[in-house]
């Protein structure tokens, strides 16, 4: 969904992070990706039905990965991040999904590259904007959270 305010459009997205033995899953951008080429990101997409369903759908597209292999851990309030240099307003919407498979993973032509880290070490990365904090969110046990709701707003 795209939102106008004067000259800048706004863009609301789900940033899912998957998890597994302790560590989260990172892809790399491909030069096919729409934007933020070449940038570390959490498995992510642009919101067209409601955002845990649109979550689950993207973890499938991106990694391979069934509703079956994973399960939702926790589902954090969204926040916004101000893109300056595309004139976007990014709403985000952080989720954190534990993969309880042993299935591998299957990126699509959005990445060309993927890693399992340690959460610490995310800074490390060059990320698309607002992704530290997308973490953080979903890490935080004090942070208000949505829990396994459908999302509709």
């Amino acid at each position: 969904m795209t939102i106008s305010f004067g000259n800048q459009q706004s863009f609301r997205v789900v940033t899912c992070f998957l998890i597994r033995d302790g560590r989260i899953l990172i892809l790399r951008r491909s030069d096919k990706a729409g934007t933020f080429q070449g940038k570390w990101a959490a498995v992510s997409g642009f919101i067209e039905s409601y955002p845990q369903s649109q979550s689950v759908l993207e973890i499938n597209e991106e990694t391979g990965l069934e509703a079956a292999d994973v399960e939702l851990v926790r589902a954090a309030l969204p926040f916004e991040v101000d893109d300056e240099d595309n004139n976007v307003l990014w709403v985000i919407h952080p989720y954190l999904y534990k993969v309880i498979s042993q299935k591998e993973i299957s990126i699509d032509f959005e990445h060309f590259e993927y890693e399992w880290i340690e959460p610490k070490n995310l800074s490390r990365y060059d990320t698309v904007l607002g992704l530290q904090e997308a973490l953080n969110r979903v890490l935080d046990e004090e942070e208000e959270v949505y829990g396994n709701a459908e999302i509709c707003s």
